[in-house]
């Protein structure tokens, strides 16, 4: 339903246009190139006067090893094919290593402080290029470039074990478990994948009306295994040495540095203050003793559609997938200026037949850069929805401008024969979602590829894709787009309207347990050694914080892969959300389609990625400094209060 464009590329047949990646050795070919160009461009920043040249090698140095490792990251976890998944892991490792080896490099560090200590120099260079250099000396600093040659050896060493540990707990994190199928009720079997005596637990079969069904999933799918547990605080372990051994208090401490947050103690502040006005609004511990664990997503569920009417039947007609990105074409074009366009990918360019490429192109500014579009469901395909950097954008050596290239992967299901791809009202929200990071990608356009697009602090790089959800449920963007796939009937706005309001149905307790993940995830990467195990904090955690009762023998933990990915930053949703819904409300309510706040959000969010303070950059927008209350009051203000009818209505 597009138009299409015809882009000049001078880009050969493999995987996203790189000649090597037409096949899985091309892997072992790319990372040569790569640790090759690295040694030249080691060598030329240790012989380069000190100046605005130093930061510039060192922008491309670590973009030769970005331009593998992001790709590669991609391909490892989304290729249908065994031995490019298995080749591109082999990439990822090598080339972490070698990061990790040039972060505690003292020649190459030295060639970047003579800059940053002559103060005449540093104050002749432009606010992006001092801000790079600061944040390379950063990365530096953080990886005990200070420490003897033996620590620094040790820090290497304690980084390549922490990837193997975040490795190895990701994988065991999708792993099912299996029970003796006698041990359960055989009129519920049929729910499971059946294996010879065994029955395999997947998931937790949330959605599931069978109360029995739920119970038994909850438990045996999060049963604590020893090994994963062994694994979780040997990661946890090593994460802590690192960060004393480089000189902080607690790995907490040093992911922090440089986040809107700052520290472990203001996040604390945050999350208590957050946490006390929800179990005040919500009267918890009156309520709670009539739910278990995997009751409340699914009555939470039924309460929604029961009293709404939102049953997704009923919605998904409206949403077709063309209809949707017709809907994200629109707004883009109102508010930044810029077009969605399709292109033919090139034999070899894309990893699945149903990958679409779109350009995405300015109104003044041409061509911005490629969006992959991965949508849907396939064999070994992860079901997450989520969006990859592949190549940052920079300015190049030769005047050019490096386009930015991302991919965005949702799990949506193929086209049925008599109708196109209908979605759910979440999968459309989270469509819009994920579009609000591609187009951070793409509207990011910094001079250097280290601080491209959502190469930011993780507080901030979630507020484009959070605002977008609000954009996705204000009538006046949906009734731009969602049409009858059949009879081109508008979506009613009433519709729209339940749907809105069906979302405040038991937010304070949805936003009670994101609490209680982002408290744990402090609690972990906190001080160390953990007195006790990861498990039994878990459980003191969970009743002080969430409320509904720890079930004996499960170990949730162990499941929650954003340990390894948001280690000490899980906050950083709760963070972003309370900006984004700053921004909406003070910037967007009013008219969602505002071009003049539309330009104004990409000036003073948007278009610096990473090179600019991130509350600077919501001070910007909001011209204000907000205040740790005006965070919280962002949080619940929006919430439903009245919580005890959902657990009246559950009984």
């Amino acid at each position: 339903s597009y138009n299409c464009i015809t882009c000049a590329t001078t880009w050969a047949w493999g995987l996203f246009g790189v000649l090597e990646l037409s096949s899985p050795e091309g892997f072992q070919e790319a990372q040569e190139k790569s640790l090759q160009e690295t040694e030249r461009l080691v060598e030329k920043a240790c012989t380069t006067p000190p100046g605005p040249e130093t930061v510039r090698i060192f922008d491309q140095l670590s973009d030769a090893l970005c331009r593998v490792a992001d790709l590669a990251d991609f391909v490892k976890i989304a290729h249908p094919d065994f031995a490019f998944r298995e080749a591109a892991e082999d990439a990822c490792r090598s080339i972490g290593t070698m990061v990790e080896k040039l972060n505690t490099d003292v020649v190459l560090c030295q060639s970047l402080k003579r800059l940053l200590d002559d103060k005449k120099l540093m104050d002749s260079l432009d606010p992006e290029t001092r801000r790079v250099a600061e944040l390379f000396m950063f990365d530096f600093e953080i990886s005990g470039i200070h420490l003897d040659e033996e620590k620094r050896r040790r820090a290497v060493d304690l980084n390549i074990k922490m990837l193997d540990f975040c490795n190895e707990f990701l994988m065991r994190s999708h792993l099912p478990n299996k029970i003796d199928k006698n041990v359960l009720p055989q009129h519920i079997h049929h729910n499971f994948a059946v294996e010879g005596n065994y029955i395999q637990i997947s998931g937790l079969h949330a959605d599931c009306p069978d109360d029995l069904v739920r119970e038994a999933s909850y438990k045996i799918f999060l049963y604590q295994n020893d090994q994963q547990l062994h694994c979780l605080e040997e990661l946890l372990t090593s994460r802590n040495l690192l960060a004393q051994l480089v000189g902080y208090h607690t790995f907490a401490h040093r992911t922090l540095q440089g986040t809107m947050a700052k520290t472990p103690g203001d996040v604390n502040i945050r999350l208590g203050m957050t946490g006390c006005e929800l179990q005040w609004s919500m009267r918890i511990n009156a309520f709670h003793s009539k739910l278990m664990p995997w009751d409340h997503p699914y009555y939470s569920g039924v309460l929604r559609a029961e009293r709404y009417n939102i049953e997704p039947s009923l919605y998904c007609p409206f949403f077709s997938l063309g209809a949707c990105m017709e809907g994200l074409n629109f707004l883009f074009s109102q508010l930044l200026g810029i077009s969605l366009y399709a292109e033919q990918p090139k034999k070899g360019e894309v990893w699945s037949e149903d990958v679409r490429k779109l350009a995405v192109v300015h109104e003044k500014e041409g061509l911005l850069g490629y969006i992959y579009c991965d949508f849907f469901q396939r064999a070994h395909k992860p079901h997450q929805d989520c969006h990859f950097t592949i190549r940052g954008g920079r300015l190049k050596e030769n005047g050019e401008y490096q386009l930015p290239v991302v991919v965005l992967m949702l799990s949506l299901p193929h086209s049925a024969q008599s109708s196109p791809t209908l979605l759910t009202p979440g999968m459309m929200e989270n469509l819009f979602h994920e579009m609000g990071h591609a187009i951070h990608s793409m509207l990011g356009r910094t001079r250097y590829q280290h601080v491209t697009g959502t190469r930011c602090s993780t507080d901030f790089a979630e507020v484009p894709s959070i605002l977008m959800e609000y954009f996705a449920n204000d009538y006046r963007v949906v009734n731009r787009f969602a049409r009858h796939y059949q009879t081109g009937q508008p979506l009613p706005k009433n519709m729209v309207s339940r749907l809105c309001e069906s979302k405040k149905v038991c937010a304070a307790a949805d936003m009670q347990l994101q609490v209680f993940y982002a408290v744990l995830d402090q609690i972990y990467h906190g001080k160390h050694p953990l007195e006790r195990s990861t498990t039994e904090i878990l459980k003191e955690t969970q009743e002080k914080f969430y409320g509904l009762p720890y079930v004996s023998n499960t170990a949730w933990q162990l499941r929650f892969g954003h340990l390894v990915g948001y280690g000490a930053k899980y906050y950083s949703y709760l963070m972003s959300r309370a900006v984004a819904s700053m921004v909406w409300r003070q910037c967007f309510v009013r008219d969602p389609f505002d071009r003049a706040m539309g330009e104004r959000y990409r000036r003073e969010m948007l278009g610096h990625g990473g090179r600019k303070e991130p509350m600077l950059m919501v001070q910007g927008m909001l011209q204000k400094s907000p205040s740790v209350e005006d965070f919280v009051d962002a949080l619940v203000s929006e919430l439903d209060q009245d919580f005890e009818t959902f657990f009246m209505d559950s009984e």
